[in-house]
């Protein structure tokens, strides 16, 4: 399992930034916290993200004053990975 799938909260940040051609950090922020129905603290998803980026997943970019992010090629690719996975695993249970 590749790491990027060992963090739940990586693999949701993926998850979002799927298929988005740059989503801006705030809103990447809220969207979790929504999920999670709970607060993140910036340094923990911050801290995520830099993860992602440093082992490829993710790539930044600012546009005015914000941090936008975006998967790369290698993070839309896991992430149709996995969801084949989930397909597989979930389709033989039932």
């Amino acid at each position: 399992m590749s790491q990027w799938l060992q963090s739940g909260r990586r693999r949701d940040l993926c998850v979002l930034l799927y298929g988005e051609d740059g989503v801006p950090a705030q809103k990447l922020k809220t969207s979790l916290e929504r999920r999670y129905d709970d607060r993140i603290e910036p340094r923990q998803f911050y801290g995520a993200l830099e993860a992602l980026e440093r082992l490829g997943y993710v790539d930044s970019r600012t546009e005015g004053l914000s941090d936008v992010y975006a998967l790369t090629d290698a993070g839309s690719e896991a992430v149709e990975t996995y969801t084949a996975w989930l397909r597989e695993e979930v389709g033989e249970a039932n």
